[in-house]
């Protein structure tokens, strides 16, 4: 059990509205407000949270905003927004490329105008390029074939017209914004494309391209108006090592790290990455961008062939090592029960582990007195719990952080119907004071 001086005594704004605490773990809101719509990423967390922690003139204005899992750059548009500076690192290439564009909101309107209509024309003028035979099999099945004639005309057009500049991301990012909304394919709740599953509203791809570059500028035009230039750097990086960021630099972190709850963040954009060339099967994920990843998922850690003694004997995990052996010996016996025997026990372990080196290198860039705040949920894999958030906890105070509180926002894994395991689970937000 975590020790009392390890409570963290200053507790944050408890005059939150009750929709805005429960729902600060969820990107769903984030699809009404201007540039964090451009691109639906489910992993994401409350933009208007975020911003109402740099509201909050009890704790102050912060000098330096930092988000090591950055992701499609929610707390670095929320700092734009109120004109702080921040820093983001995120691993995965393709969602790094995302949120690299969606920073280019301060770029020139009018240059972003002509070159994306320029795309618009030429695509409709260059000859069929018999590019429909190129893609994967998942990019056929997930598109009538006029759709994907379409598509591959802008395709064709961008990257013929892509001179590197400021326009040419942004057109890009409106084309990969469109894939689904163009696709008959359904896609689940945490972004997997489901091609089996059709849904019945399909936009036209030019239809879908032009209204998205409006949007764009309109939106570009609405922040402009509000902060004339983006304060935040954003790193394509590993959060497990920050030497890039400079000692003692960062006084506030605001997170979402990945969840030790076996989501694929590559498999998510598994289908823009094919459609972009990028991937041609399931199997080219982990090149393309499990490997840059925290392990937490089974099919990271079976790739990587991990052996349990081994991950579980790293010096950092010290403070946990017995409770967590305890888990993982207890996976690895479950997991002979069950036909896809998954790699849950090898998989909690490296989580752990790779989570401990961020913790050692957020020590090392937070200023003293620094609060962090990571929204996080626990774990049950087959059935056996995993405290997320108190080994979290631990194991930041174990390489300098002063002490930690966990503050529950709602409920998981509580609808139980036709499920195996009902272990109540919750979400939260830990906050850790330097």
């Amino acid at each position: 059990m975590t020790q009392p001086h390890q409570q963290l005594s200053l507790l944050p704004d408890e005059g939150n509205s009750i929709k805005r605490t429960q729902r600060s773990g969820s990107f769903v809101d984030n699809m009404k407000l201007p540039v964090h719509r451009w691109f639906r990423y489910s992993a994401g967390f409350s933009a208007e949270w975020v911003e109402s922690l740099l509201d909050d003139p009890k704790k102050g204005r912060p000098q330096c905003v930092f988000d090591p899992f950055a992701g499609s750059g929610t707390t670095l548009l929320a700092c734009d927004k109120h004109n702080i500076e921040s820093i983001g690192v995120e691993a995965h290439p393709f969602v790094c490329r995302i949120a690299g564009a969606k920073l280019l909101w301060d770029s020139s309107i009018e240059t972003f105008d002509r070159f994306s209509k320029e795309v618009i024309r030429l695509s409709q003028e260059l000859p069929d390029g018999n590019g429909n035979g190129n893609y994967p099999d998942l990019i056929h099945k997930c598109f009538l074939p006029e759709a994907l004639k379409k598509l591959d005309g802008l395709k064709r057009a961008w990257l013929r017209l892509n001179d590197g500049s400021t326009a040419s991301a942004l057109t890009w990012l409106v084309l990969t914004a469109i894939l689904r909304p163009s696709s008959h394919a359904g896609t689940a709740q945490w972004q997997y494309i489901l091609p089996n599953k059709s849904k019945k509203a399909i936009l036209d791809p030019l239809e879908a391209f032009s209204a998205q570059r409006y949007q764009m500028m309109s939106d570009m035009q609405y922040l402009q108006g509000r902060s004339s230039k983006s304060r935040s750097t954003l790193l394509q990086a590993d959060a497990r090592n920050l030497a890039e960021i400079p000692p003692e630099s960062v006084d506030l972190i605001i997170t979402s790290p990945p969840y030790a709850n076996n989501y694929d963040y590559a498999d998510a954009t598994r289908f823009e990455l094919s459609f972009w060339g990028q991937v041609r099967s399931w199997g080219d994920l982990h090149d393309a961008a499990r490997k840059y990843l925290i392990r937490s998922s089974s099919q990271h850690a079976a790739k990587e062939k991990l052996k349990l003694e081994e991950v579980l004997a790293a010096p950092e995990l010290e403070p946990i090592r017995a409770e967590l052996t305890d888990v993982c010996e207890k996976l690895a016996k479950e997991r002979l029960h069950h036909g896809g025997k998954k790699h849950y026990h090898t998989m909690i372990a490296a989580y752990f582990a790779d989570m401990a080196k961020v913790w050692s290198e957020l020590s090392r860039i937070t200023r003293p007195a620094a609060m962090s705040c990571f929204v996080i949920g626990d774990s049950a894999p087959y059935g056996i719990y995993a405290p997320v958030d108190r080994w979290l906890g631990e194991l930041a105070v174990a390489v300098g952080f002063k002490r930690y509180r966990f503050e529950k926002l709602r409920d998981r894994n509580i609808k139980w119907k036709n499920r195996t395991h009902r272990i109540p689970l919750h979400e939260g937000r830990l906050w850790v004071e330097k």
